[in-house]
């Protein structure tokens, strides 16, 4: 399954133009917006954030969740609804489906597995999933498949369009399955020679860190990240459709045949075919939990495991991708980043290096697996990385 939303958020910052008025809401129901801010001379700006969220729920976005942190300040806010039926306010505490996010703590629990001599990020796949991949595949590393380099094509899902999905939304497809599919296609490339971001990589190695562990992906990845990390909102939910605890509904705008639009609830969703690239329901305070323990050192020890997740294959052109984040520069300031989208559900969290700026945010778009960035996704984050 190719990632249809795209991933390169550096480009769509810079051509970002400052965000203007905002449309009449389309949806009608309350809101509210709560903040809450530490003032130091590079603080976030407060003001282009509260104006970022202002006016939800609207025809891109029913609810926003934003917390920014770092040494330079910090600033936490919500706007929108729970749900459009009743429209009480969102709750800002609320759990989400956080989608390829899920690809860092897969990262990060294959890094910890290295650092403890478990897992050669130089060793083929083929030797720890013998017959996994055919013979037309050459060796692909541990290492490619957490940078996306191994060449292996995508796997299978239900179909392409929100209707095709959305008609499934409570059928199961293995990751043995999704696997399989991809293998049956041959190579699309050499190991090693371009860099195509995938979410079967990750799925290859959520097999991995199963056969090196004798423990189920789920277990590991608590065990290794969750646990160490803080993260007790965050969870990996499996075949079970709903979300526990406390959480906003998200929503698919559909057009009707007589050109209106209905929102269409899809909160309850099985995702298990994302499994380790995007299976996970999360919360924005776990979420900037776990990016500060990482980029600490306090999940994968400081040294050649570490530096991994800032580091990007040389000599590929246009390669942005290193093991679980993304590099952009924006403003002159690098950040390391990872966004994910399901649909209802569209999430990033990203952090400069040494921590002055951390973002994360969860917005309830209504096309959240669309071809451009969410509209109240765009603003929020070029009002909190200015």
């Amino acid at each position: 399954m190719r990632p249809r939303t795209p991933v390169v958020l550096a480009a769509t910052l810079v051509l970002a133009l400052a965000a203007g008025p905002l449309a009449a809401p389309a949806l009608a129901a309350s809101t509210t917006t709560t903040t809450s801010s530490v003032h130091t001379r590079s603080a976030p700006d407060a003001h282009a954030l509260r104006a970022a969220i202002a006016g939800l729920p609207d025809a891109d976005a029913t609810a926003a969740l934003v917390r920014i942190g770092g040494t330079d300040g910090s600033w936490r806010g919500s706007a929108g609804v729970h749900d459009l039926a009743s429209g009480r306010a969102a709750d800002p505490d609320a759990r989400f489906r956080a989608g390829s996010t899920t690809k860092v703590v897969t990262a990060a629990a294959v890094l910890k597995l290295a650092a403890q001599g478990k897992v050669d990020l130089n060793t083929p796949i083929q030797h720890y999933l013998p017959g996994l991949l055919t013979p037309a595949f050459e060796p692909v590393t541990v290492r490619q498949l957490l940078n996306h380099t191994s060449g292996i094509q995508p796997g299978d899902g239900w179909g392409d369009s929100f209707e095709q999905q959305y008609a499934h939304r409570f059928d199961t497809i293995t990751p043995r399955q999704v696997v399989a599919s991809a293998v049956a296609k041959g190579p699309e490339f050499a190991p090693g020679t371009r860099q195509d971001y995938l979410n079967i990589n990750y799925t290859v190695l959520g097999m991995l860190i199963e056969k090196v562990t004798g423990h189920s992906y789920a277990e590991e990845a608590t065990r290794l990240v969750l646990r160490p990390a803080g993260l007790w909102d965050t969870y990996f939910p499996g075949a079970d459709p709903r979300i526990h605890g406390p959480h906003n509904n998200g929503y698919q705008a559909v057009k009707r045949a007589d050109g209106t639009t209905e929102f269409v609830d899809v909160t309850d969703w099985n995702q298990a075919d994302r499994w380790a690239a995007g299976d996970m329901i999360s919360t924005t305070g776990d979420l900037e939990r776990l990016v500060t323990a990482l980029f600490e050192g306090r999940i994968v020890p400081r040294g050649p495991q570490l530096k991994e997740m800032f580091t990007v294959p040389a000599g590929i052109d246009g390669a942005t991708y290193s093991a679980g984040l993304q590099r952009f520069t924006y403003q002159g300031r690098v950040y390391w980043l990872k966004s994910g989208a399901r649909y209802g559900y569209g999430a990033v969290m990203a952090a400069t290096r040494n921590l002055s700026r951390t973002l994360v945010y969860s917005v309830n778009s209504t096309d959240a697996k669309g071809e451009t960035m969410n509209p109240v996704a765009e603003r929020i984050a070029v009002a909190a990385l200015k």
